[in-house]
């Protein structure tokens, strides 16, 4: 196999606007080409959502990539310097929406698991695939199905490596072995409309949040840990009135964020929120919603191969991080005894002019099968 191998089903994934959840029959590409090195394809489709797990082998341990087909919508086309969805090479890049995110990543699991399997058809353990469309959409019938059939049915993940794209100017300088839990707040603060010239026949949420806020802002929800910033809480969107200038607004909405570390619970954040709201005498309606809990894959094996395998291929030293937005290893990590995020820079991710450097290409791929050898020797 050549090493342009990669590069050209990546350009293949690419050039189908698989925007989330319409997989344009990527997985279909993927499944055609595991097939033919003897993987089992299982379709696990839910909704509008298509799901590939494709799996090699019975015995333990069970290696799994793991990523998503589906992109962001491309923007504003007139934007762009070449069609999003005609891949193209320019000044030793390879442009396209999904280049970064994770078009790139995907195709070189695919070809590190060809090479692989040519040099080891009696590899131990097996290989699997976990492929989903809506990653970058709600995220309700993809991964998160996929992990409740394996689990209902005892399957399990020794070593999970998800190809987010995790480089910041290096290849393989930055591997995540754990994420932040999200924890989102949709506050409404209950007030009293009224005529602004007589505030004694109001009440202005406005004011009565004030000292609550203060209080959340200034709030140390916990110190972090080695592996974890401390929790951030953050507004994200405030507004109320009526857009006059000589009208007390009847109530205040506050959206809001916790990006959380394992020393944080979220009943424990959802717990000192409300009581400062509660000890402020605050009046006030509150939903949450938490797209993703925090985990973590303490250095060890996993960890360890990564660091061999970027050392070999890439010739340097990578650093762990759980720094970023949430990821599907949030649901996989149910099943997953240990695993990291792996994929290529992270630079130009949902941009205009999304790209991927060429030579980063073959050398992801070598990495992907260094990992393999190393875990499936």
């Amino acid at each position: 196999m050549t090493e342009t191998q990669s590069l050209d089903l990546a350009k293949q994934l690419i050039a189908r606007p698989s925007v989330t959840p319409d997989d344009q029959n990527c997985q279909q590409l993927l499944a055609e080409r595991l097939a033919a090195v003897g993987f089992t394809i299982e379709e696990l489709n839910f909704g509008d959502t298509k799901n590939i797990w494709a799996r090699r082998g019975s015995a333990g341990p069970l290696v799994c990539f793991a990523g998503h087909t589906d992109v962001v919508p491309a923007g504003p086309l007139e934007k762009w310097d070449t069609p999003p969805f005609e891949p193209t090479e320019r000044e030793g890049r390879l442009y396209g929406r999904g280049a970064a995110d994770m078009k790139t990543s995907i195709a070189c699991f695919v070809t590190a698991c060809e090479r692989f399997i040519a040099a080891n058809p009696g590899h131990q353990g097996s290989i699997a695939l976990l492929i989903t469309s809506d990653e970058e959409g709600d995220a309700h019938d993809g991964t998160t199905k996929v992990v409740d059939v394996l689990k209902a049915r005892g399957e399990t993940i020794d070593y999970c490596i998800v190809g987010e794209p995790t480089a910041v100017t290096d290849l393989g300088d930055m591997i995540k072995n754990g994420r932040r839990g999200s924890l989102s707040g949709n506050l409404t603060v209950k007030g009293k409309q009224g005529h602004i010239a007589y505030p004694h026949l109001a009440v202005n949420p406005v004011h009565t949040f004030a000292p609550a806020l203060l209080d959340l802002t200034r709030e140390v929800w916990d110190e972090g840990n080695e592996y974890f910033p401390p929790t951030s809480f953050q507004i994200s969107n405030i507004g109320g009135g009526t857009g006059a200038t000589n009208v007390i607004p009847g109530e205040l909405n506050v959206k809001f964020n916790f990006r959380f570390s394992t020393e944080s619970t979220e009943a424990s954040l959802k717990a000192r929120v409300h009581a400062i709201l509660d000890k402020h005498g605050v009046a006030y309606g509150l939903q949450w919603a938490c797209s993703g809990q925090p985990f973590l894959t303490q250095a060890g094996r996993l960890t360890d191969v990564a660091r061999h395998a970027i050392q070999k291929v890439c010739g340097i030293d990578t650093e762990l991080s759980t720094t970023g937005g949430t990821s599907d290893g949030r649901f996989i990590k149910a099943i997953a005894a240990e695993l990291i995020e792996l994929g290529p820079s992270n630079a130009t991710i949902h941009q205009i002019n999304e790209n991927v450097l060429l030579a980063d290409i073959p050398k992801l791929s070598a990495v992907y099968e260094a990992m393999l050898a190393e875990l499936l020797a």
